[in-house]
C-alpha cells in the first residue's frame, strides 16, 4: 500500500504543478504561440531542441506540426534537432557536445525562424549554445524552462519568450512542458485553420 500511496502522490503533485502553471502561464503561452503563427504564415519554420526527456518533447512537438495535432490540416514546417544521430555524433566527436544543436542552427536557421529551446534547468550547455546560434541567425527563441530559469533565462532578449514552469522537480516540469506543447499546437491549429470541434 505504501507504493500505491506514492503513485497517488505523483498524480497529486503533477496536478498541483499544472494548477500553478495555469495561473501564470496562459498569457505567455499565447504570446509564444502567436510568434510561431507569425513565423509559419511568413513561410518560416520552427526548430526544436533539448536533451533527454526534453529531446523527446522537441520531437513530440515537431511530429505534431509535421503530421497533425487533433484536426486534419496541411503539414507545418518544424524540425527536431535531436534526431539525426550521424550529425549529432559527428559534431560531438569532431567538436564538442555543446555544439550539436548550434551547428545545425547555423546551417538550417534563417531570419524569422523560431527556436523552441527546452531545458528543465535552463543550464544545458548545448541548449545555451543553440540560443546563441539562433540569435546570430536573427531567429526568435521560445524557451520552456523550470526552476529559476537558469542561465538560459538570462540569455533571452528582444521578442524572446520564456515559459517557466513554477516547479523545481524535473519530472513535474517535464509533465507540464508536454501540456504547454499541446497548448501551443492547439493554438496554432485554431489560429491558422479556424475553430475546430473536438470529438
Amino acid at each position: 500500500m505504501e507504493l500505491l500511496a506514492r503513485i497517488q502522490q505523483h498524480f497529486g503533485l503533477s496536478i498541483e504543478t499544472k494548477i500553478a502553471a495555469a495561473d501564470c502561464l496562459p498569457t505567455v503561452i499565447a504570446k509564444a504561440a502567436e510568434m510561431m503563427v507569425d513565423a509559419l504564415v511568413t513561410q518560416r519554420k520552427i526548430l526544436a531542441c533539448g536533451n533527454g526527456g526534453s529531446a523527446a518533447d522537441a520531437q513530440h512537438f515537431s511530429s505534431e506540426l509535421l503530421n497533425r495535432y487533433e484536426v486534419e490540416r496541411p503539414a507545418l514546417p518544424a524540425i527536431a534537432l535531436t534526431t539525426d544521430t550521424s550529425t549529432l555524433t559527428a559534431v560531438a566527436n569532431d567538436y564538442a557536445y555543446e555544439e550539436v544543436f548550434a551547428k545545425q542552427i547555423h546551417a538550417l536557421g534563417q531570419p524569422g525562424d523560431v527556436l523552441l529551446a527546452i531545458s528543465t534547468s535552463g543550464q544545458s550547455p548545448n541548449v545555451l549554445k543553440a540560443i546563441e546560434a539562433a540569435h546570430h541567425r536573427q531567429m526568435t527563441v521560445i524557451a520552456l524552462t523550470g526552476k529559476d530559469g537558469g542561465e538560459l533565462a538570462k540569455m533571452l532578449q528582444g521578442d524572446d519568450v520564456e515559459c517557466r514552469v513554477p516547479a523545481f522537480v524535473t519530472a513535474r516540469i517535464q509533465e507540464t512542458h508536454l501540456l504547454v506543447i499541446h497548448c501551443l499546437c492547439d493554438y496554432i491549429d485554431q489560429r491558422l485553420f479556424g475553430p475546430q470541434n473536438r470529438e
